[in-house]
């Protein structure tokens, strides 16, 4: 189990409570956002105080109550929205840009992203969000009206605006600079395929959904025959792990400390995902076969719809990399 920064945040998280905004270190806090209507309660963005302004850490769903929320909490630290110099976004999921525009038109903040994730490329190779649900559905070998149905779901929980405008599309190790501190940010793949974490001057590290203090990593969606997502979250963990960093500052749950030996440990878990996954595939398998074989946390036919896409398009990628490395 994680080390927590601060006992009380993640207290309040353990008692599925939203935590109310925490210093991490100086200059550094953690505000969550709640999330109504959503099972995951809330995400917590990230504001750095820097001599040309605050930069924040992702930005949560392009909803009144959210955007409310935000601006009560950052003037409760003594800080100003329309300051904000720039919005770095760890990935492209609803709960994470949502919004950015509205800082951007209150502040005239940059938008950073990771190129992959820029939704107009993403369209170009990938199609939208529930173009490539509906593919990996399809994909997974799922009985038909399994598919519309799973397919219906998301629809209604995950149909967004996918229109956001970069001012800035990282493609690699890119560093930014704002007065006194400096950030990095690093391509870090795995939960989407331009997944990126920041490093700043501190050692803090801005973890985005890769690596929580608890439980495992949701893979991207398997939607191109070149896809392997277990791999690319692997690469990622091993450079994490390596980077020295002192706190880990995760988009749910809470901030922690120890964050090789976290990085070492969900890497562990999801090898040992993939080891399951071929001991339980048989010639000829689909996804959709050894999903209801896997030992998830309660019995397949007793998992809600929505937990057994997610989970029947997890194992779709741990069979594409249980495939791709050969027994």
């Amino acid at each position: 189990m994680s080390i927590p920064v601060s006992d009380a945040h993640a207290a309040s998280w353990r008692a599925r409570q939203v935590p109310v905004p925490t210093q991490v270190v100086d200059g550094v806090w953690a505000i969550p956002v709640p999330l109504h209507g959503s099972a995951l309660r809330s995400i917590t963005v990230f504001l750095i105080t820097t001599d040309h302004g605050p930069v924040l850490v992702d930005a949560g769903y392009d909803h009144p109550s959210c955007w409310t929320s935000f601006q009560q909490s950052v003037a409760s630290i003594g800080q100003r929205v329309d300051t904000i110099a720039a919005v770095l976004l760890t990935h492209n999921h609803p709960d994470h840009v949502g919004f950015a525009d509205r800082v951007r038109a209150a502040s005239g903040a940059r938008v950073v992203l990771g190129a992959p994730d820029d939704f107009a490329t993403m369209h170009r190779r990938r199609g939208t969000f529930l173009q490539q649900v509906r593919t990996a559905l399809e994909l997974t070998g799922a009985p038909p009206d399994v598919v519309t149905a799973m397919y219906a779901d998301a629809v209604a929980v995950a149909v967004h605006r996918e229109d956001l405008r970069l001012d800035v599309a990282v493609e690699h190790d890119t560093e930014f600079r704002f007065g006194d501190v400096t950030v990095r940010a690093l391509p870090a793949p795995g939960h989407t395929y331009g997944h990126t974490v920041y490093v700043d001057t501190r050692g803090l590290v801005f973890t985005g959904d890769t690596m929580m203090a608890e439980g495992p990593t949701q893979l991207a969606i398997v939607s191109r025959p070149d896809d392997d997502p277990a791999a690319d979250l692997f690469g990622t963990l091993a450079r994490i792990g390596d980077l020295g960093a002192a706190i880990a500052c995760p988009a749910h749950q809470f901030p922690y400390r120890d964050v090789a030996a976290r990085a070492q440990s969900l890497a562990a878990f999801h090898r040992d995902e993939v080891e399951t996954v071929r001991g339980l595939a048989r010639d000829g398998d689909t996804a959709w076969d050894v999903a209801r074989r896997m030992p998830w946390k309660k019995p397949w036919d007793e998992l809600g719809r929505g937990t057994r896409r997610f989970a029947l398009v997890h194992t779709l990628a741990l069979l594409r990399h249980a495939a791709a490395t050969g027994r």
